[in-house]
């Protein structure tokens, strides 16, 4: 018996992968001009540390906390040279091993906190938006205490709180970020979802006896998510701005645990007044390079997958356009 030639159900599914993942990826491929150039700048850059984060082991010359080598002591504050490439610490340690090390811990804790951030947000904020009622008056009202407070201030309050349970560590970090980030997602979202619900095809969903998780999980979700990915990106170059912040304070990880930039800096400033320049200059053009990446990805995505930004991106170039010329009847000459 000939197999069928009909494969139309066996590869639908299939199909409809392929489809989602063109629709999802489609905005990136076709961003021109201005908006290419930053995406792809700011990836080289970000792609960069999260390569020097994977390698740490195998390109740092030593670990972040070695001050000796050979049974020998590294030198205190010695200036960059063949030996110690970006010099060394007051602790006599190097400082290239701590920048390499630093954006491991840096990138560990900025992920962490935004999946936690987006496990929380979104959910909420669709559920909040879609119910309404109680529920939603319930939850904006605590989003909107958390929110009234500076981002550093509520960071370094809940840093301080699980630092006396559970240490200072990249968990306790992560918790901190977390909380400051939560009510930017929840308050983007259930915006989102407001408009959403009354749209012609939830209606018509809704009509067909959808249930309301049915209706969110397939016709909310897909359409609000679109706004996540520019919204982490710039957070998390936000975030790492805000982990430093916590370090130098003293307020962030533990410095036997983990290299962190922001509480290298805060040892380098009594060393600026001496003239020793290199404690703080390779971990502060490390934070710089690596919050312009972010920022660059973020700001590209925004502009390549934001509707608004786009349709008034091709109305411009439409009506730059020259009109062309009427086409000219041969017989009557109209």
């Amino acid at each position: 018996m000939a197999a069928p030639t009909d494969t139309t159900q066996i590869t639908a599914p299939r199909r409809l992968r392929l489809l989602g993942l063109r629709r999802a990826v489609s905005p990136i491929r076709e961003a021109r001009g201005f908006a290419q150039v930053i995406v792809y700048v700011g990836a080289a850059i970000t792609l960069f540390f999260i390569l020097l984060a994977i390698f740490a082991p195998l390109i740092s010359p030593y670990d972040f906390d070695q001050y000796q080598s050979g049974g020998k002591r590294f030198p205190q504050l010695a200036g960059p040279s063949s030996a110690h490439w970006m010099g060394t610490t007051v602790q006599s340690t190097d400082v290239m091993s701590r920048v390499i090390w630093g954006a491991q811990t840096e990138l560990k804790v900025v992920v962490i906190s935004l999946v936690f951030a987006i496990t929380l947000g979104v959910p909420l904020g669709l559920l909040s938006g879609y119910f309404g009622g109680k529920l939603d008056r319930g939850l904006v009202l605590i989003m909107d205490a958390l929110y009234a407070f500076p981002y550093l201030l509520l960071a370094i309050v809940i840093a301080f709180l699980l630092s006396n349970s559970i240490g200072k560590g990249v968990l306790t970090a992560a918790i901190a970020i977390t909380a400051a980030y939560v009510p930017l997602y929840f308050r983007v979202v259930r915006n989102q979802v407001i408009a959403l619900r009354e749209e012609t095809y939830v209606e018509a969903a809704r009509a067909l006896g959808a249930k309301p998780f049915t209706i969110i999980r397939k016709y909310v979700f897909y359409n609000v998510v679109q706004n996540v990915p520019p919204i982490a990106t710039l957070n998390a170059a936000d975030a790492i701005l805000l982990l430093t912040a916590l370090g130098f304070l003293g307020y962030g990880i533990q410095p036997t645990d983990a290299a962190e930039w922001g509480y290298d800096i805060s040892r380098a400033v009594s060393d600026s007044a001496s003239g020793i320049w290199w404690t703080a200059l390779f971990p502060g053009v490390a934070i710089v390079l690596l919050v312009t990446g972010l920022t660059l990805v973020g700001e590209g995505l925004n502009e390549t997958m934001n509707p608004v930004l786009r349709r008034r991106r091709v109305s411009r170039v439409t009506f730059d356009q020259e009109p062309e010329p009427p086409i000219v009847d041969a017989v009557d000459g109209t």
